[in-house]
């Protein structure tokens, strides 16, 4: 958005208005899904939160996907002051935030997380799981009140995994009862599902396990009890990621072949769109991109993430087809009027990269750019 000629001779391809999986988005301007840690002990939306959401949605974006919300209360939690969906108290402090962003003219979609191998402060279970008993990379994260090395996890069982479907299919009842426009099931980050899409984390043997077919087997079983569970008109996405929160360098080692399984795994089984998260980050001039192919694979709509509040960026994705709509984290944060300053041909405002320092106190809750 730097370059002002451009801008002045043709209007920012994002400012249009589109019909989006299933949603009428008064442009392609959406809110990347970004940690808050700002809900209450138990897990519920605060007004702090609900003013979060609510100036984004007044400076003009078309789209709010919220923070990772946890599904259940065996293993899915992440952190402390991360938000919930488990209960219908829960459900009801986020219809607050809902009907907030409703009466600003955006839609909102409910991220659903299960953190798996990586939660830190889970209140409900001193111990963490994923798809085997293999110590996650790297160390706890000091901004979500973590120390020293991660713990080894559980290995789920079966009948654990079935118990993790069903919260994501129970949650997702509940965010459509809030009064939400859809849910985005997190598969990226290095989290549970993104666990099993890992061969370093999933080393099973049984049918969730094995080639990028096996190991996409949870994604297309949540994806499809989520769409069965929330009923037609519901919107239901899928958020995918290479790199993670303890392992950023990370690639699929299969390339764009495992990719492609990737996404049908999803598709196939009853996703709206897809969002790629940090594909901004991958950009090159010339050849393919992750969002790209996502759409050509799939044919359904894509969300593309990563440097896109760089004008010439942003541009090329909308114009070259890389994607439909573009998750902003960073640039919003600094801008929540972001697409009102692009409508009037103003410059944002830098990031300051303060906002992303670790939480001093319990009560002092900072917006972190990471999930």
């Amino acid at each position: 958005m730097s370059d002002t000629r451009t801008s002045a001779l043709r209007p920012h391809p994002a400012l249009t208005a589109c019909r989006f999986a299933g949603l009428d988005l008064r442009n392609r301007f959406a809110v990347a899904p970004m940690t808050r840690v700002s809900a209450t002990g138990d897990g519920r939306a605060t007004e702090q939160m609900a003013e979060y959401y609510e100036a984004f949605a007044q400076g003009g974006f078309g789209l709010l996907i919220t923070e990772g919300t946890y599904t259940d209360t065996a293993f899915s939690q992440g952190y402390l002051h991360q938000p919930g969906i488990t209960d219908e108290a829960q459900a009801a402090a986020w219809r607050v935030v809902v009907d907030r962003a409703h009466a600003a003219g955006a839609r909102i979609v409910l991220q659903l997380m299960h953190a798996g191998a990586l939660a830190q402060g889970n209140r409900f279970r001193d111990r963490t799981a994923g798809p085997s008993a293999v110590r996650p990379k790297g160390e706890q994260l000091d901004k979500y009140r973590g120390s020293g090395p991660w713990p080894v996890p559980l290995e789920l069982t079966r009948a654990q995994i079935a118990e993790a479907v069903e919260g994501f299919a129970a949650a997702a009842v509940r965010a459509r009862d809030a009064g939400f426009d859809g849910v985005e099931i997190h598969a990226a980050n290095g989290y549970l599902l993104d666990q099993f899409l890992t061969p370093y984390t999933n080393l099973r043997t049984d049918g969730y396990g094995g080639d990028a077919e096996g190991r996409s087997r949870l994604v297309r079983e949540v994806t499809a009890e989520v769409r069965g569970a929330a009923g037609p008109g519901f919107t239901v996405g899928v958020r995918f990621s290479q790199g993670k929160i303890n392992d950023f360098g990370w690639r699929w080692p299969g390339g764009d072949a495992e990719a492609r399984v990737l996404f049908t795994a999803a598709a196939s089984a009853g996703a709206d769109y897809l969002h790629l998260a940090g594909s901004g980050r991958d950009w090159s001039p010339d050849g393919p991109t992750l969002s790209g192919l996502a759409r050509q694979v799939t044919g359904l709509p894509v969300i593309a993430n990563g440097a896109l509040h760089e004008e010439a960026v942003a541009r090329r994705v909308l114009d070259e087809g890389h994607a439909d709509v573009l998750a902003i984290g960073t640039g919003a944060l600094a801008n929540p009027d972001l697409p009102h300053k692009v409508a009037a041909g103003a410059l944002p405002a830098p990031f300051d990269p303060r906002v992303l320092e670790p939480l001093a106190t319990l009560d002092n809750a900072r917006t972190h750019a990471t999930a």
